[in-house]
């Protein structure tokens, strides 16, 4: 064990269990729960890359709207037993005001406001879930409907609100000082409305999980401006089945620099590519909401077509080293309400990119792929989106920060290991070690008295009699072919244990079966700034 592990095991991922709904003004995105404040104040919120704070809508925003349920469709909660129209802070007993302060968040894609800036504390999920509770933790209340639905932040920028000298913690580090997570990772896919049935968001804070994804060996590092981490080129973007047929919608001599952040919902790309795509799709451009529209006659061709995006990603213009995410017309087929429209509008959600600093890849994307955040090691990999039935076990592996002790324990998705587990799992690895012992010393005993009791034979290569062997008709180790594994760390060695069904031994050696239904496999363990924002003078309203 290395010297700098500790007798305390290492934390185990942080399963963020989505909610059932799906909110949204500009397309229906799977949320996720956050309880704010003292009492608690719950909303529906959607994860975002590019900051580590959280937003919540607060009540001035929905004084000036005359929608009765502006609240509810902005994220909030019921609070006291009547509607919320979002987060009443002279109710939370917790809440200590700092000031009305720039979000910051994405002021060049106008995805911006000003917001009432606090501390408080947020509890992860809905009440007695068993997700973690922080305290004195950045809250930013927002009114205005740039920002419509609250954000959970999960970079790890810390916030700094006068000099450089008094960061605010983001929330995921918190997690991690706390114990909660074992490392600033993550792994999120958006999940999928127009899947039948309707695919849930994924959020593993510390880990990722596996049977949401198609792996691949594929990383890609950080960009070295901590404003945007997760960037990288993108080497095609190719149609089918359109207007136009199969048709290239990238300039071929101008692989994109782009950002992934699901902050927003469009793909922000090349005027160029833009236009290319209107074409394809016989999309019709919106002047004033900048948002390109599908008619009620080309949305039902579309739909019946069921054209695809392929959007090739990769460092360099090698296919070897290239992950392609294919996105069906559903991802794109979304809606766009109060206040962009009066009536719920049909569109295509692109948006008209000027310059790199724009070019991004948002929600819309994440829906068909999954992506793992490492800020450890300073790496992230993008994968092809799975969406497994809803009766198929998570596979949730941690991302352990480098240099920690790697025992993990089990993940706190409900199914963590118990002491009789634990026990049985002990027992059993210490039978298997003995059994294995037993028989190979019988076998040399076997192979010793035979060549005592035998001539030589003149032909070297004769066999020991078959009685005399001692060989395993399948897997030398106990392989398990369920898809929930956990690992656990033992001085040199690596568990992966599965709590699907038990499994046996292979061979002849008889059944031996792990205590609490478990399974084990065992494997030999390889060798081994601050964001600070001038103080707005502008009210929330």
């Amino acid at each position: 064990m290395s010297a700098t592990s500790s007798s305390t095991s290492t934390p185990s991922p942080l399963v963020y269990t989505p909610s059932q709904e799906f909110i949204g003004n500009d397309g229906q995105w799977s949320a996720f729960i956050l309880r704010v404040g003292t009492p608690s104040q719950n909303f529906r919120v959607l994860p975002a890359f590019r900051s580590g704070e959280v937003y919540i809508p607060i009540v001035d925003g929905c004084l000036k709207d005359n929608i009765t349920n502006c609240g509810a469709l902005r994220g909030a909660s019921d609070f006291n037993g009547r509607p919320s129209n979002g987060f009443i802070v002279n109710a939370s007993s917790s809440w200590h005001e700092i000031g009305i302060y720039d979000m910051d968040i994405r002021p060049e894609l106008n995805f911006n406001a000003n917001a009432l800036y606090g501390e408080d504390n947020l509890g992860l999920m809905v009440q007695n879930s068993g997700g973690p509770t922080l305290t004195n933790q950045v809250v930013a209340g927002v009114a205005k409907p740039a920002v419509y639905v609250g954000m959970l932040g999960l970079g790890i920028k810390p916030a700094n609100f006068s000099e450089f000298e008094s960061p605010q913690k983001s929330m995921i580090q918190s997690l991690k000082d706390e114990g909660h997570i074992p490392s600033l990772s993550h792994g999120y896919t958006a999940g999928a409305y127009y899947k039948t049935p309707k695919a849930l968001g994924s959020l593993t804070l510390g880990g990722f999980d596996q049977s949401r994804f198609e792996p691949n060996d594929i990383t890609f590092p950080f960009d070295p401006n901590d404003d945007r981490p997760v960037s990288l080129n993108i080497q095609s973007i190719v149609a089918k089945n359109t207007y136009s047929g199969t048709v290239n919608l990238l300039d071929l001599d101008q692989p994109t620099y782009i950002q992934i952040d699901p902050t927003v919902p469009h793909l922000w790309l090349p005027a160029s590519t833009c236009d290319r795509i209107a074409t394809a799709f016989k999309l019709h451009y919106d002047n004033t909401t900048d948002l390109y529209l599908v008619n009620d006659t080309i949305h039902a061709e579309l739909q019946l077509w069921n054209p695809t995006i392929t959007i090739g990603l990769g460092a360099t213009a090698d296919p070897t080293q290239r992950v392609n995410v294919v996105l069906p017309y559903g991802a794109f087929d979304l809606q766009a309400s109060h206040p962009i429209y009066p009536n719920a509008t049909n569109y295509f959600p692109i948006r008209r990119g000027y310059n790199e600093s724009m070019y991004t890849l948002g929600r819309t994307f994440l829906q068909e792929a999954y992506v793992k955040v490492d800020y450890e090691r300073g790496s992230f990999s993008v994968h092809q989106a799975l969406f497994p039935a809803t009766n198929e076990k998570q596979q949730v592996f941690p991302i352990v920060a480098p240099g920690m002790d790697p025992t993990i324990s089990a993940t706190r998705s409900g199914n963590r290991l118990e002491k009789g587990a634990i026990t049985g799992l002990v027992i059993g690895i210490i039978a298997f070690v003995s059994l294995a012992a037993f028989f190979i010393t019988r076998y040399l005993r076997r192979h010793r008295r035979t060549e005592v009791s035998q001539p030589r034979s003149e032909d070297s290569s004769e066999e020991l009699p078959s009685e005399g062997r001692h060989e395993k008709d399948g897997p030398a180790l106990c392989e398990a072919d369920g898809i929930h594994y956990y690992e656990l760390y033992y001085e040199g060695l690596q568990m992966i244990v599965n709590t699907g069904p038990s499994y046996e031994l292979s061979g002849s050696l008889g059944s031996y079966e792990l205590a609490d239904n478990r399974s084990v496999r065992i494997k030999d363990l390889e060798a081994d700034a601050a964001v600070t924002r001038p103080c707005s003078g502008e009210s929330t309203t």
